[in-house]
C-alpha cells in the first residue's frame, strides 16, 4: 500500500491549447502472475497524438498548468488518504459497491473485495478472477451481481473470447454468493440480449430485479438483434438465486420500423449516438421512480411495477449531447443530472477547443406530478480545469453527498480526476474541490483515471483504472454534515432516501 499525502494546489490557468451453478471462482490472493487479461476484453491500444500536441503537452507541465505524469495534486479542502495499486487483475478497474465494512471493486478481469474498516489502510479480503468486460458490480444481502459485455465461450469464469456472430457465444449477467467475503461463490448466470453492459438493482424483500443495460445491436448478432430498443429484467429469488432469470423486456422507444423510436442519430442529428439501448439506469425506490441515459435520449420513468417499468418523459439535446452515459437524482427528487460520455471516454474533450458544454453534465428540473412529469433543461457543468490533448477526460460516474437542503455530488472524470460539485442553483453550478493525477502519458492518449467516485459513510472511493483505489476525505463546512450519514449499503444507481 502507498500512501500519497502531496498537498500542492494546482495553478488554475486555462490556456492549455487544442456457469454453471456452484461453480468456485477463481481466488487470486497471491500469484499476479495467474491472472491473465484476455485480449478480447481489453480496451483499445493508446492512440498517438501530433507532434505539436505533445510538445504542448510537455510545455503546459514546464508552465505549471498541468500536472506532471503521476503527480497528485488537489484542492486545499480535500486530504488523499490512501491509494491501493493494482494487484492480481491487471485489466481496467471499473464501477464499485458498498456493504457495510467493505468496498466491491470491478475490474474487467474479475472483481476485488476490500475492508476499508480503516479508510486509510484498506486491505485486500479476495480477488476474483472472471474476465469479461466490463464487470459492472454491486451487492445485495449475501449476492454480488456482475455484468458481462462482452462475447464469451460460455458463462465461466475460464471463458475465451468468442466472437458474437456465432450463437452459442454467450454474454449477460453473474451472480455470486458473498456471504463469506474471502471467498465468493459462483452461484448461477443469466443470458441477455446484447449482454450487459451496466445493471441497477431494485431490491426487494423476497427478491432482487435487475434491470440490464445494454446496446448496439447487430442483424450479425444472434443473440443481439436490432432494434434492441429496451432492457432486460431479471428476477433473482433471494433464497434461490441459481434460479434468476429473465421476466421481461420492456421496450422503452416503441415506434415504428426497424430502428424503434429513439434518436436517429445521424445524419438527422450529426455527432449523436443513434439509441439502440440504454447506457446505464439510476434508480430512486423511495419514489418508485428512475432516470435513463440511453446514447441517445435520457428518459424518466416509473418503476411502481418493477417488472413493468413505464417511460413517463424523453428529453433529447441534439446540440451539445453525444452519448448519455449516466443519471444521478438529487434527493429531493426534483432533479436528474445526466452525463455525456463524448469521445466514448477514450477521447481527450477537457480541452479548450471541446469548450464548456460538450462532455459535460446536463442539470434537469423535474416539474409536475406524477405522469405529467417533464424533464426541463436548466444548465451544464464542466470540470474548470482544462486537461492535457493526451489525457481521456469527460463526464462518468458519481454519487450525491448527503446534505440536506444541499444539492452536492462528488463524480469521476477519467484523468481529470475527481470533482465535488454543487447544483443546489440549478443555473449556476460550481466546483467547490478536486483532486487529480498529471497526465499518464505525454506523447498519446491511453484509457486512464477515475472511472468512479462515490462517496460513502464520509470518504470518497475513486477505482482509477491504471492507479487502484483511491480514498479520499473532503473537510469543507459545505459538505461536512454528510459524515454524519451511515449506510449500510450502496449500489449508487440503486440511490438510497439517505435521510429516511
Amino acid at each position: 500500500m502507498t500512501l500519497l499525502n502531496t498537498s500542492r494546489t494546482r495553478r488554475r490557468r486555462l490556456g492549455i491549447g487544442a456457469a454453471a451453478a456452484g461453480l468456485l471462482a477463481a481466488l487470486l490472493t497471491a500469484a499476479p502472475a495467474g491472472a491473465t487479461p484476455d485480449p478480447g476484453d481489453s480496451p483499445a491500444a493508446p492512440k498517438s497524438v501530433s507532434k505539436s500536441e505533445a510538445a504542448e503537452a510537455r510545455k503546459a507541465i514546464e508552465r505549471g498548468e498541468i500536472p506532471a505524469p503521476d503527480e497528485v495534486v488537489h484542492s486545499a479542502n480535500i486530504e488523499h488518504l490512501a491509494n491501493i495499486p493494482k494487484d492480481a487483475l491487471p485489466g481496467l478497474n471499473t464501477d464499485i459497491a458498498f456493504q457495510g465494512k467493505y468496498a466491491f471493486a470491478g475490474n474487467y478481469d474479475g472483481f476485488r473485495i476490500y475492508d476499508i474498516s480503516n479508510p486509510k489502510a484498506p486491505k485486500t479480503v479476495s480477488q476474483v478472477l472472471c474476465p469479461g468486460s466490463q464487470n459492472d458490480v454491486s451487492v445485495s444481502g449475501n449476492l454480488l451481481f456482475l455484468s458481462t459485455d462482452s462475447s464469451r465461450s460460455d458463462n465461466s469464469c475460464n471463458s475465451t473470447t468468442q466472437p458474437a456472430t456465432e450463437k452459442s457465444s454467450w454474454e449477460g449477467m453473474k451472480v455470486f454468493d458473498i456471504s463469506d467475503k474471502a471467498n465468493p461463490k459462483y452461484v448461477s448466470a443469466v443470458e441477455t440480449a446484447c449482454g450487459s453492459h451496466t445493471h441497477t438493482l431494485v431490491p426487494k424483500k423476497r427478491n432482487v430485479y435487475i434491470y440490464v443495460s445494454s446496446y448496439s445491436p447487430s442483424a450479425t448478432f444472434p443473440d443481439c438483434q436490432p432494434p434492441h430498443d429496451g432492457i432486460s429484467v431479471i428476477k433473482v429469488p433471494r433464497k434461490a438465486p441459481q434460479k434468476a432469470a429473465v421476466v421481461n423486456f420492456p421496450v422503452l422507444f416503441p415506434g415504428e420500423g426497424p430502428d424503434g423510436g429513439g434518436n436517429p442519430g445521424g445524419p438527422t442529428n450529426p455527432g449523436v449516438s443513434k439509441t439502440t439501448g440504454c447506457h446505464d439506469i439510476t434508480v430512486l425506490p423511495s419514489e418508485d421512480l428512475a432516470a435513463g441515459a440511453c446514447m441517445g435520449d435520457g428518459i424518466l420513468f416509473s418503476i411502481k411495477d418493477p417488472e413493468n417499468p413505464r417511460v413517463i418523459d424523453q428529453v433529447q439535446d441534439n446540440e451539445n449531447f453525444a452519448f448519455w452515459h449516466s443519471a444521478t437524482f438529487n434527493q429531493k427528487a426534483d432533479k436528474v443530472v445526466f452525463t455525456d460520455e463524448l469521445g466514448g471516454g477514450s477521447g481527450a474533450t477537457c480541452n479548450e477547443a471541446t469548450g464548456p458544454e460538450r462532455g459535460a453534465n446536463g442539470i434537469y428540473d423535474i416539474k409536475g406530478k406524477g405522469d405529467k412529469r417533464k424533464l426541463v433543461f436548466k444548465s451544464y457543468f464542466k470540470i474548470p480545469r482544462h486537461q492535457a490533448d493526451t489525457e481521456n477526460c469527460v463526464a462518468h460516474n458519481g454519487s450525491l453527498i448527503p446534505v440536506k437542503g444541499k444539492d452536492l455530488m462528488v463524480q469521476a472524470w477519467y484523468q481529470g480526476g475527481v470533482s465535488v460539485w454543487d447544483f443546489t442553483n440549478s443555473n449556476k453550478p460550481k466546483e467547490i474541490g478536486y483532486f487529480e493525477r498529471g497526465p499518464l502519458t505525454t506523447d498519446k492518449i491511453t484509457t486512464a483515471g477515475s472511472w468512479s467516485a462515490y462517496y460513502y459513510n464520509g470518504r470518497i472511493y475513486s477505482n482509477d483504472i491504471a492507479k487502484g483505489l483511491d480514498v479520499l476525505k473532503i473537510n469543507d463546512k459545505r459538505t461536512d454534515p454528510g459524515q454524519r450519514v451511515r449506510l449500510d449499503e450502496l449500489n449508487v444507481q440503486t440511490q438510497p432516501d439517505y435521510f429516511d
